[in-house]
């Protein structure tokens, strides 16, 4: 079902596609665009740069997950992000569906390892995945432009021909995004198995203190990069 196109069309419970807040997003963004590469490009760069990369805010509450609920905070972390595209992507017709995968992210600030229980592994990494032209193509909108100039890596683009993950290594050389494992493709957040992958690496703890740092409206994650070659 997840490789059938027209299956990724319809609405789920977190790629809420018809939301009335998503389908506005999504007419407005892609204007005047009647080229599915062309729609394809500017959700891709919007959802990427309208909404602020902060992974200081990851809720336990399954509603929290919704694309409709990401747009209207104006902020978002890998997976709610990428339901963000893949649910403005279905509003305009274009069939989505969600990948996910560990990666280890060499560049991560001390603060948000910290955070981590010391770890710089992300397991369920979320990506979007579109179907254009006849194949899926990768899409990964978790990191805006703006934190991408602070922290001197390339913001990822998107040309709706080819995959667009994140890069090994960042300008200076420095290894960056290391992929470890691709778990697999899904019509919707997978939520529950998701907490028990987050559980399992990170254990209970950590999983509180990212609660607790969830409720922190005061706390943004791009004011606090520690140097301008550090991200997240």
């Amino acid at each position: 079902m997840v490789d059938d196109p027209a299956a990724c069309l319809a609405p789920g419970r977190f790629v809420d596609s018809d939301a009335p807040e998503v389908v506005a997003y999504a007419e407005r963004t892609v204007g005047d665009a009647r080229d599915e590469i062309d729609k394809a490009r500017r959700l891709y760069l919007a959802v990427r740069d309208d909404l602020r990369y902060d992974p200081y805010r990851i809720s336990s509450v399954a509603e929290e997950f919704r694309a409709s609920r990401t747009l209207r905070r104006g902020y978002g972390f890998c997976i709610t992000k990428a339901a963000v595209l893949a649910a403005v992507a279905r509003a305009q017709g274009i069939p989505a569906r969600l990948g996910f995968a560990d990666v280890r992210n060499h560049l991560c600030t001390p603060k948000l390892r910290e955070l981590m229980g010391g770890n710089d592994v992300f397991v369920f990494h979320g990506f979007t995945e579109l179907y254009l032209r006849g194949k899926w193509v990768k899409a990964t909108p978790a990191f805006n432009r703006s934190l991408c100039e602070k922290a001197g890596v390339l913001a990822l683009e998107f040309d709706g021909e080819h995959d667009s993950i994140f890069q090994p290594y960042d300008p200076a050389g420095r290894r960056h995004m290391e992929y470890l494992r691709f778990r697999g493709v899904y019509l919707d957040i997978p939520f529950q198995e998701m907490l028990v992958c987050f559980i399992e690496a990170y254990g209970p703890e950590v999983m509180m203190k990212l609660a607790e740092s969830a409720a922190d409206d005061g706390r943004d994650f791009e004011r606090e990069l520690d140097s301008p070659r550090t991200t997240a």
